[in-house]
């Protein structure tokens, strides 16, 4: 590879960590074909980007973005991958449903809206997160909670107190 293309390369790479706020990084090597096309799949499903790079490149690149990544180019050892998502658990959800048949991939590091997370052990963790609909989700049905407890006690208390009159009614 030419100086030129490892440029553009990295350039692409600045890129796409600059535009997006959710950053794996996994080691998918030793994957056969067959289980890379699976994960591929899976990936395009979800709506994440899953993209092998070469670990100095992706270096540079992460020293060249605006965000601060701290000590995750650390983990760029052996062969790496790097998932691109929307949605903060997405990429998690996705290593651990693949993890149930083959041992990898494996989590290296993980940076979720100016988080960073380190290892696999924090795969769980990660699972966990909630995306930015369903916290809207909670909030909502958090605030609707009272509303409902309202109506229902007032079309509760209008059953008994037509009851109350008929029974009144018929004596």
């Amino acid at each position: 590879m030419t100086r030129e293309e490892k440029q553009v390369v990295i350039n692409d790479l600045t890129a796409k960590l600059t535009e997006s706020s959710i950053v794996y990084l996994t080691d998918i090597s030793g994957l056969d074909a067959q289980s890379t096309s699976d994960l591929r799949r899976e990936c395009f499903k979800a709506n994440v980007k899953l993209e092998v790079v070469k670990n100095t490149l992706l270096s540079i690149a992460m020293a060249n973005s605006d965000k601060d990544f701290e000590e995750l180019p650390s983990v760029l050892k052996g062969s790496s991958a790097i998932m691109l998502s929307e949605v903060g658990n997405a990429p998690a959800k996705i290593i651990k449903k693949f993890r149930k048949t083959s041992e990898k991939p494996v989590l290296k590091g993980a940076y979720v809206e100016a988080a960073v997370y380190i290892g696999d052990d924090q795969l769980d963790s990660l699972v966990s997160i909630k995306s930015k609909e369903e916290v809207i989700g909670d909030i909502i049905g958090l605030l609707q909670s009272p509303i409902k407890n309202v109506v229902s006690g007032l079309q509760s208390g209008g059953a008994k107190l037509s009851g109350i009159l008929k029974t009144l009614s018929e004596k």
